[in-house]
């Protein structure tokens, strides 16, 4: 499921969720809803090769990932997790959702 949110008047953002309910990746901030928009429409099996995953650490040494258009634009951005295994885990998983979602035509 993509949750699409309206902040403000003109600040647009997505959550992509698991089938369960839990969010796998939050968006950037777009301030262009057709921008946002475009951006989910290209969250797809056929692009989500060009798409790049940049793996962080966080100060309290908890693991997360950005994901990244061809361009390097951020899209979004993980939850945190506890091992490096989790996080890879949640790109595995982020993965199968976005290829689910394309079949269901969710996208």
């Amino acid at each position: 499921m993509i949750e699409i949110k309206k902040k403000g008047t003109n600040k647009y953002s997505f959550k992509l969720k698991s089938q369960s309910g839990h969010t796998l990746l939050r968006s950037v901030e777009y301030f262009d809803k057709a921008e946002m928009q475009h951006t989910v429409q290209n969250l797809n099996p056929t692009n989500i090769k060009s798409i790049r995953f940049e793996r962080k650490t966080s100060n309290d040494g908890l693991f997360l990932f950005d994901i990244k258009n061809p361009n390097g634009q951020l899209i979004g951005h993980s939850q945190y997790y506890t091992s490096e295994a989790g996080m890879e885990n949640g790109i595995k998983t982020l993965m199968k959702r976005i290829d689910t979602l394309s079949h269901l035509g969710e996208l």
